[in-house]
């Protein structure tokens, strides 16, 4: 008989955790089957059939994307009647087009994060049209009870207000509604702060975007100078600030992703609420820079940016360390050799496997091996967590097969 989630089957290992960010404890650690010198099959036999597991996994992605589709398609019609009041169509196609230059520099970024192991692609789909147009439109709904409660009805006291106090507290949270949701329905694709911020990063993106619109395209209908004006404001956001609601929206998916690892639904909730708090902070810190915005920019924005860039570093460091833990306790168990743990886990290992593929017309194969092994490791890790461990020991049993599979067919 297999042994019941809730207990240990042995002495935690003193390598099982290789980094802060894997974390187990002991009553939650369990050999990956087939360890021990047991047959792999009769272990494999043990785990729980995975059907209901994949359904609910594959539903909440439905969910999303379903439900996402259509709060974006209402949300045009809030939003596109704002923009084209504002900036008319001209400015909203030459907004629109030069738009897509910064929203390009931080979709590369979001490529470069995720590219370790990647994101489900319509949960990305869903995160970009959320900031895109849900945020915006939510942003938009909002906004007016702010104005009512302005302490002064001075024009200019009211465009500070706006800026400083309403767009942090509003647009982020916003934004981070979207975080939420990814959180709460997907849960299962959540495995750490890296996939907080790829999603925080995705829908900072497309509210950026829809924002840049707004903005660029102001530049041409109010401005007596359009050529001129529109370059400096090109200059400002799309070359200076590219990633400032990035940031922003960052540190409330890096916390949340943190909750998400662990924590029940209680205590994602309560890592939102808290996240929002630094998102905040620093949307107002951006906003509130007046005269002295270069001076500002360049001593304490440049080193916020420069210190998030160290501490996505860190993150993927500690992602890949604890990738190649998990690979080396399936190969204990013998389903991959120690070298095939180190193409695997090893960025200069893939870099080699892929090469060693292409050789024979097998890259993609080898990518889709080199990504089920990865994804492999992150279901491990949910067991080892003690995160719903009988619905993901039967995704394990999938993934098992899939990675032989695979296998066969690159050795073939």
């Amino acid at each position: 008989m297999s042994m019941p989630p809730h207990q240990p089957t042995g002495p935690i290992p003193g390598t099982a955790n290789p980094t802060w960010l894997g974390h187990v404890q002991e009553q939650h650690f369990r050999p990956a089957p087939g360890h021990q010198g047991n047959p792999l099959a009769p272990v494999l036999a043990q785990v729980p059939q995975p059907a209901s597991a994949v359904r609910r996994m594959s539903g909440s992605i439905v969910l999303l994307s379903v439900g996402g589709g259509a709060l974006a398609f209402l949300s045009l019609f809030i939003v596109l009647p704002f923009l084209f009041s504002n900036i008319g169509p001209a400015g909203f196609v030459i907004g629109f087009l030069a738009s897509l230059i910064p929203l390009s520099v931080v979709l590369l970024a979001v490529w470069a994060i995720d590219r370790w192991e990647p994101e489900p692609r319509r949960l990305l789909v869903f995160a970009f049209t959320w900031g895109a147009a849900v945020s915006i439109a939510v942003t938009l709904l909002i906004q007016p009870l702010f104005v009512l409660t302005s302490p002064s009805a001075d024009p200019a006291e009211l465009r500070t207000y706006l800026a400083t106090v309403q767009a942090p507290i509003v647009e982020e949270f916003a934004k981070s509604l979207g975080l939420l949701a990814i959180m709460l329905l997907a849960r299962r694709h959540i495995d750490g702060p890296v996939d907080g911020v790829v999603f925080a990063f995705t829908i900072a993106g497309g509210f950026a975007f829809t924002e840049n619109i707004l903005y660029f395209g102001r530049a041409l209908a109010e401005s007596p100078d359009p050529g001129v004006d529109l370059a400096q404001v090109f200059f400002l956001r799309g070359v200076m600030s590219p990633f400032a609601h990035a940031l922003f929206t960052g540190t409330t998916g890096l916390i949340m992703g943190l909750a998400a690892r662990r924590a029940s639904t209680g205590g994602i909730v309560l890592a939102f609420v808290l996240g929002l708090l630094p998102a905040m902070f620093l949307h107002n810190r951006w906003n509130s820079m007046g005269q002295g915005f270069f001076a500002e920019y360049v001593t304490v924005q440049v080193p916020l940016f420069v210190l998030a860039v160290l501490g996505i570093v860190l993150l993927r460091v500690a992602e890949k360390r604890l990738t190649r833990q998990r690979l080396g306790e399936y190969a204990a168990a013998g389903w991959f050799t120690p070298a095939e743990v180190e193409l695997l886990a090893t960025r200069s290992g893939r870099q080699r496997a892929l090469a060693w593929a292409g050789t024979y017309g097998r890259k993609q194969q080898m990518r889709d091996f080199i990504r089920a092994a990865t994804r492999l490791a992150n279901i491990r890790q949910r067991i080892l967590a003690g995160r719903q461990v009988q619905d993901h020991q039967g995704e394990e049993r999938i993934q098992l097969q899939r990675v032989l599979a695979m296998r066969a067919a690159l050795a073939g």
